[in-house]
């Protein structure tokens, strides 16, 4: 038997879940379309915190996780009638439910100005080895910072990306650390009296003056002596370990929804690619057990962007641009590791000879050679593996919102103090989303926004928003809906609009349907049919829409 908790919050699942009931059953509630999933509900304890291994994370993602069949991806089960995600303890509505200004983007998840810089920082522990090696610290006000460096020779690589894509992401709608480039002096930083250091292959031991050393005696600094940081603030609450991509964690009685089958993480993957995102792994993710409005729950961070946009490691693993491979194929991939033996090395793979322009604050990352559909992350991903066309196209809906200006706005808080490499990186990230709209808005019929108007519905084309191909009209063809039973009369013969809007129908039964196809040469899929749904008892409202795939 469920516990109440269980049941109150399947029942919440059961609310967002796509409205696709069974022949006779009720197809839309009063509350539709859910604009929030309650999987806040209070859990009494945390759940264990979980250590993953990076090491079985590719093992088990690469060997005992093999893709699903394309035919047997059911549909996201945590979207709403509209096909939307509704905010919940994974995901917040930002930009692609309205516009946001360039000062809102610019902040991101920043809700303050960062840590002290006047009364100095003590050490709590560090880490001298890795790809980014650096510390943790409390400052005056007592606030805990995760820090990262760049190596003198990349000033603004690494550090440079994690705050733009803290900025990007936080914008796209998932919660992420509030973060900052800073710039502070060695002397104002001590170690502090119970400070541990953790050295790779070696078991944490009490920290030394000589370990700080050793992490900031190749940092980027200023001419002036100042030494570029990255701050990351601790998020609130206690931190439970990462998540997966796959299954639910089952100590978390509000997490009922596969994770594969969610379609925030499966849309992930389009973020992931737009911006090299390749290193989008669990050990990534954090999630903490936070306490909220009187309530304790999990809440599901993505943190660590400092391997985006160019920036990586080399054989070192050191901090410095990222390598040809990344987005471009798995770290084990057996179809080219096969086709290269079997042709004894003359096959060379197609990212060979990529040409990459490269400054010290931008490393691998081109445009003329991306391509949405064949990026890859470093090992397979089960959400990324179960996205499907509409998943696609609600991820890359939310791309389009950004503009040039935008881009370069946030770009422009990397602080690379090089405009040259910054206009390059703005540029290329311009280039890689019309990549992206040009894919997915081109899958299917790319109509969105719909909306009542006095007694129009209006809507947005945002396939000929982005320049895919132009619209020469739209036909339509309104319908009455029976909400108990989900059958539908048709109210009239199929007709034509020349623009953005489609008159009412003088029927006004308390539900209607109206099935749009958008004509356009060259661009057949914008035949398929999206189906819009609107309650008319009082105002009328759009309720749900439905496309074909």
């Amino acid at each position: 038997m469920l516990c109440p908790l269980r049941t109150a919050t399947l029942r919440a699942a059961i609310l967002v879940a796509l409205a696709a009931p069974p022949a006779g059953a009720q197809k839309f509630h009063p509350d539709d379309p859910v604009a929030r999933d309650h999987d806040d509900l209070h859990v009494p304890r945390a759940p264990q915190e979980i250590e993953l291994s990076s090491g079985w994370d590719v093992i088990e993602n690469t060997f005992f996780r093999p893709g699903p069949k394309r035919a047997s991806v059911p549909a996201a089960r945590n979207v709403n009638t509209l096909g939307e995600v509704p905010d919940s303890s994974w995901w917040q509505n930002r930009i692609g439910a309205r516009p946001m200004s360039i000062s809102e983007l610019v902040r991101g998840p920043n809700q303050g100005d960062g840590p002290d810089l006047h009364g100095g920082w003590t050490v709590l522990r560090g880490k001298s080895g890795g790809i980014t090696p650096g510390f943790t610290i409390r400052d005056a006000r007592g606030d805990v910072y995760f820090i990262k460096i760049d190596p003198a020779q990349y000033f603004g690589l690494a550090t440079g990306a994690e705050v733009i894509g803290s900025k990007f992401f936080h914008a796209f709608g998932y919660f992420v650390p509030e973060t900052w480039i800073v710039y502070l002096r060695k002397e104002q930083i001590q170690i502090g009296p119970e400070a541990r250091v953790r050295v790779l292959g070696m078991k944490p031991r009490r920290m030394v003056p000589a370990d700080l050393d050793k992490i900031l005696s190749d940092a980027a600094a200023l001419p002036d002596g100042r030494i570029r940081f990255v701050a990351s603030k601790a998020v609130p609450g206690r931190v439970v370990g990462p998540h997966k991509y796959f299954g639910t964690r089952p100590d978390d009685p509000n997490d009922v929804i596969p994770h594969e089958h969610r379609r925030e993480l499966r849309g992930y993957r389009v973020f992931c690619a737009w911006l090299n995102h390749d290193d989008s792994r669990s050990l990534n993710s954090l999630d903490s057990f936070v306490s909220e409005r009187g309530r304790s729950y999990v809440k599901h961070y993505l943190q660590d962007f400092s391997s985006i946009l160019g920036s990586g490691s080399d054989w070192r693993r050191m901090i410095a641009p990222q390598n040809p491979r990344s987005g471009n194929e798995y770290i084990i991939d057996f179809d080219p590791i096969v086709k290269t033996a079997l042709s004894l090395g003359i096959w060379e793979r197609p990212w060979y000879g990529i040409p990459y322009r490269i400054f010290p604050q931008v490393g691998g990352i081109e445009a003329s050679r991306f391509d949405p559909d064949l990026w890859r992350p470093e090992f397979p991903n089960a959400a990324f593996q179960h996205m499907r066309p509409e998943d696609a196209f609600w991820a890359a809906r939310i791309v389009s919102m950004f503009s040039d200006e935008a881009i370069r706005a946030i770009v422009r808080e990397g602080d690379f103090r090089a405009p040259e490499a910054e206009a390059h990186l703005a540029q290329v990230i311009i280039q890689r989303r019309d990549k992206v709209l040009a894919r997915y808005f081109g899958a299917l019929n790319p109509l969105g926004s719909f909306h009542v108007s006095g007694a129009t519905v209006g809507f947005a084309n945002h396939g000929e928003d982005a320049g895919r191909a132009r619209a020469d009209g739209y036909e339509y063809q309104w319908f009455a809906l029976d909400n108990q039973t989900g059958q539908t009369r048709p109210l009239g013969p199929v007709a034509r609009a020349s623009g953005r809007s489609i008159p009412l129908p003088a029927d006004r039964a308390q539900y209607l349907m109206v099935r749009i196809r958008t004509l356009a040469p060259g661009a057949e899929s914008w035949r398929k049919r999206v189906d819009v749904y609107l309650r008319t008892g009082g105002e009328p409202q759009v309720v749900g829409v439905e496309r074909e795939i």
